[in-house]
């Protein structure tokens, strides 16, 4: 009968799924110096994988993503979509950036 449970219990260790490992990416957007508007979506492409989060009040988001390594972290904002390159962990990882309009262009810079 021990040898039954041991056989069971080892079924199911090695049946388990694995659980996927995500790393959370937190950070800010500021533009002048203060917050820019709630609800602009912010996403992060890792490879073929993309994961999107909005700002809140505070011009603040988190997200978590699958993947690690080199990423690109796009704002959806006014029309347009500037890029910041970013890289993922599986910890956490902040990135407080500064949205800046130059010849009515916008891109992002890390503060």
């Amino acid at each position: 009968m021990r040898l039954v449970c041991s056989f069971a219990l080892l079924i199911l260790i090695v049946a388990a799924p694995v659980p996927a490992f995500a790393g959370k990416i937190a950070g800010s957007i500021t533009e002048g110096g203060k917050p820019i508007a709630q609800g602009q979506k912010v996403e992060v492409t890792c490879g073929s994988n993309s994961v999107s989060a909005q700002t809140d009040a505070y011009g603040a988001f988190s997200l978590f993503m699958s993947d690690t390594g080199k990423c690109a972290l796009k704002l959806h904002y006014q029309g347009q979509t500037p890029s910041f390159d970013i890289n993922s962990y599986e910890g956490s990882v902040q990135y407080d950036l500064v949205l800046e309009r130059q010849d009515g262009k916008y891109t992002l810079k890390r503060k």
